[in-house]
């Protein structure tokens, strides 16, 4: 399992949410991640799903 970084921001930059969500691969953290916020109520927030190399996988503006 690797650990991806799920972090939520507000519209002046403020975190409101920084998580770290475990997955086999990209396509089950960016399903982890987009339930996560959904469930939160922050789908509508800028935020982004960081894979330990580096990488996007789930990013909204």
């Amino acid at each position: 399992m690797k650990k991806y970084y799920l972090t939520v921001f507000e519209k002046d930059g403020t975190n409101v949410l920084d998580e770290i969500i475990e997955a086999r691969d990209d396509k089950e953290a960016k399903r982890i991640g987009q339930a996560t916020l959904e469930d939160k109520g922050f789908l509508e927030y800028t935020h982004r799903c960081a894979a330990p190399e580096g990488h996007l996988v789930l990013f909204h503006r």
